[in-house]
């Protein structure tokens, strides 16, 4: 296992990497555990730096998404310290951005091992589709040899013919 100098394992990163909207993103409640601050500071920081982070760099979710999410980070009622707002998805240049509005060192480190956690998740998703790309190639190719041995191996499958009776009577050899 890779593990970046912030002493962050890359696979602890990647689980916090979600599917919204078609994009690879992380949850505010994600990156401020990484960056081991509370999420409503992250989120105030951003919100002081809003012209740093247009719609393709960091998004709301809307109910529903954040409803299907809720089994990856933690709620509590209102009055009891928890979230009261939606959370904020940010897109791996929002992440980026982050290093410039959060000045600590650990930002810093932290911003590096999720770039690279990007960069791999991409590689791997590249990787994949070149895989099945290729297998797509592989059966169109062979597809007409296969259809020929299958076609072959149902004759070979089929039971043989009975022969014909005859009409008439038959000898038996006896008078």
């Amino acid at each position: 296992m890779v593990t970046s100098k912030p002493g962050i394992p890359s696979d602890r990163i990647e689980r916090k990497v979600f599917l919204i909207r078609g994009q690879k993103v992380m949850l505010d409640t994600g990156l401020a555990e990484l960056y081991q601050v509370q999420t409503f500071r992250l989120n105030e920081q951003v919100a002081r730096n809003r012209n740093r982070f247009p719609p393709d760099f960091m998004f709301q979710l809307r109910r529903e998404e954040a409803k299907s999410l809720t089994s990856h980070f933690a709620r509590s009622k209102r009055g009891r310290g928890g979230r009261r707002t939606l959370p904020y998805a940010f897109t791996e240049q929002g992440v980026a951005m982050l290093s410039s509005v959060l000045r600590s060192e650990r930002a810093v480190l932290v911003n590096i091992a999720i770039m690279r956690a990007f960069v791999k998740l991409r590689e791997m998703l590249a990787s994949h589709r070149d895989s099945a790309r290729r297998l797509d190639e592989m059966e169109r190719k062979y597809d007409s040899q296969f259809k020929a041995v299958f076609e072959a191996i149902r004759e070979l499958m089929e039971p043989p013919e009975k022969p014909r009776s005859r009409i008439g009577f038959r000898s038996t050899g006896a008078p």
